[in-house]
């Protein structure tokens, strides 16, 4: 039996286009919302290009950010945007962390956890190299009730008969389901919350390109031309459009935080 198809990461520059944007966003809110202080180490786990790596240091100003991700395509573009910055970048397994123990105060995976194929193990990873008292935290696409960026894209693949790719762990997305993983780790002071953004595109070509064109998991190899010419009038059918032909498209996620015991 053949392996499920899965979603891969390898052009930096792709996924500048798909998803960055909407990491920025988000990323922006859980920082707030975490409300941590200047002055701290970070582990940056699944950290992609480095779009929130990049938010990290103009926001939270840290005073080092390890960042690790198993994409080596990943980390080539995460080095040239940071190659003048202060990061500790390194190809890795976030269920295999390659740091010490306690040695960081936050440890935050950014639209990653439902990608570990093991999530209680890659929380575990983070809860091991943070410091006591230290926050463990983590956003993700709320998959289960249709907020990830993509889900127009899911909804008429499937209305066509094709395999939609999803993330492995899509599961771990929803607020219980994340919430009993960080109480069954003993984490202390868990909060959670919704992050909802919002992303506008010039017209219908800059979503085909930005949302399909630039994303591993949107178009099956099976797809024919008639069939690929279908999605786009399917597509352009159901998204929202100004009197300009600006859309504009909403996505929300699940974050939440907590607090590794001090004994």
């Amino acid at each position: 039996m053949s392996s499920p198809p899965t979603i891969q990461f390898n052009d930096g520059t792709a996924y500048e286009r798909f998803m960055s944007p909407w990491s920025r966003s988000a990323g922006t809110q859980f920082l707030d919302w975490l409300a941590l202080g200047q002055g701290l180490a970070w582990a940056d786990v699944g950290c992609g290009n480095g779009a929130f790596t990049e938010l990290l240091l103009a926001l939270a100003s840290p005073s080092s950010v390890s960042a690790i991700d198993p994409s080596e395509a990943q980390i080539a573009v995460a080095r040239q945007k940071l190659s003048a910055r202060q990061v500790a970048l390194s190809v890795g397994d976030a269920m295999a962390l390659p740091y010490a123990d306690a040695g960081f105060d936050a440890a935050v995976m950014a639209l990653v956890l439902f990608f570990v194929p093991d999530p209680k193990r890659g929380v575990a990873e983070m809860l091991r190299v943070t410091k006591p008292g230290g926050m463990i935290a983590s956003y993700t696409w709320d998959i289960l009730r249709g907020g990830a960026p993509p889900q127009p894209v899911w909804d008429v693949l499937g209305e066509l008969g094709k395999t939609v790719v999803r993330p492995p762990s899509s599961q771990v997305s929803g607020f219980e389901a994340l919430k009993a993983l960080w109480a069954e780790l003993g984490l202390l002071d868990i909060e959670t919350r919704e992050l909802v953004v919002e992303r506008t595109f010039a017209d219908f070509d800059d979503y085909w390109v930005s949302m399909v064109v630039s994303n591993p998991s949107s178009i099956p190899e099976q797809l024919t031309e008639a069939e690929t010419a279908e999605m786009k009038r399917r597509l352009q059918a159901r998204l929202p459009s100004s009197a300009s032909g600006a859309i504009t498209f909403h996505a929300w996620a699940t974050a939440i935080k907590g607090r590794k015991a001090r004994g």
